[in-house]
């Protein structure tokens, strides 16, 4: 019969167990201790919201003194790094639309030529609006430059010239989402956060839900192969994976107001891979975890960085390079990347295959991971 009375005697024994099982249990507690240390060491060197010194294409068809000059004063704000010297327009929008320059600054060959006659010449800079907060303290630090941009050249016979408008004129093009709109770079992101989240989380746990309630153990009394556990058990998540793909694309279309200039085929060949890469990561975690805390816990160590190092919340060419470099190796950057490029700039193989094959690369080296790991786990 059992007291109802408070025993400090009973909580003390039972507090002690609890201790003594987590203290066994070392592979939790590594966990719970390294993660949030990993977490704010990796996240807080890698985030930035004010990235500086951005990519940028530099077209100079006058190579004047004055067009090395706002050249000049444009890479002393700071915001922009000219290290793509296309030699033509296209060539230039390419490199815009793989990703590899944000802006693209034009200068027109009679620059100098108008400027020093009083006409009041244009330069036109091109920027992408796929990810508004990347650009935002750069576009605003261009718009206030041309007011006194030329003060120091315009001495002399030229200091006429030096008016309250300005000599010359910088025109920003904002190009995919030229009024800014946070919707066009967040819902496509979202595509891969959801599709990251149901298949390595809800996969992981799934399989390891399996093992704690013993049916996994059927398998071993069967000829079934791991190749076949493997096919069986991701069929049906592919096929939700498509569904959620289905009703995010017509959510952000017809609710959002969100473009698909591209071809919707071509994206939703773009989900597999991605698919699959992220199946094969939930599978190779629940032949790793015990428990399904423990596929949890995981998870989320590979759920965060996918979401923060992606460029989805965060400005992706505002980290430093070594938070690129370990943000590349995500499938999930370079998926964003093929889902904004088709939706919001209409790019077709060519430039999605950019983004495409490190993200296969990805998926055939984890499906092998998970195939190895599988089978010593049946056997």
């Amino acid at each position: 019969m059992s007291s109802t009375h408070f025993s400090f005697f009973r909580l003390w024994a039972l507090i002690a167990k609890e201790f003594a099982q987590f203290k066994r249990d070392r592979s939790t507690f590594a966990m719970i201790i390294s993660l949030p240390i990993v977490q704010l060491i990796l996240f807080g060197l890698a985030i930035n919201t004010n990235p500086k010194y951005l990519p940028s294409a530099l077209i100079n068809f006058d190579n004047g003194s004055f067009s090395r000059t706002l050249i000049h004063e444009l890479e002393n704000t700071q915001y922009f790094k000219f290290d793509h010297y296309p030699a033509s327009e296209e060539a230039a929008q390419k490199l815009m639309e793989t990703h590899q320059v944000l802006f693209t600054l034009t200068i027109p060959s009679n620059f100098s030529w108008q400027l020093v006659r009083g006409k009041h010449p244009s330069a036109l800079l091109e920027v992408d609006g796929t990810d508004p907060v990347s650009v935002a303290y750069a576009v605003a630090a261009s718009n206030g430059l041309m007011g006194n941009v030329f003060q120091y050249d315009l001495q002399g016979p030229l200091d006429s010239l030096n008016g309250k408008k300005g000599p010359a004129e910088l025109l920003i093009h904002t190009k995919y989402n030229p009024s800014g709109i946070t919707q066009y770079n967040i819902v496509p992101g979202l595509l891969g956060t959801v599709l990251t989240m149901t298949f390595v989380m809800v996969a992981s746990m799934a399989l390891t839900r399996e093992r704690e309630q013993g049916t996994l153990e059927t398998l071993l009394s069967t000829p079934i192969t791991p190749l076949e556990v493997i096919i069986g058990k991701a069929t049906p998540f592919l096929l939700v994976g498509y569904l959620q793909t289905v009703i995010v694309i017509l959510l952000a279309v017809t609710f959002f107001k969100i473009p698909l200039l591209g071809s919707a085929t071509l994206l939703f060949i773009s989900v597999l891979p991605f698919i699959l890469a992220n199946l094969a990561v939930g599978i190779t975690i629940s032949t790793l975890a015990k428990t399904q805390l423990e596929a949890s816990q995981v998870s989320v160590f590979f759920f965060l960085p996918s979401m923060l190092l992606s460029g989805f919340a965060f400005p992706f060419k505002g980290m430093p390079m070594w938070a690129q470099w370990l943000g590349n190796m995500l499938p999930m950057t370079h998926f964003i990347n093929i889902v904004r490029g088709i939706m919001l700039k209409g790019i077709g193989f060519a430039a999605v295959w950019v983004d495409l094959w490190p993200m296969v690369l990805f998926m055939l080296i984890m499906l092998m991971i998970a195939l190895k790991r599988y089978r010593q786990t049946l056997d």
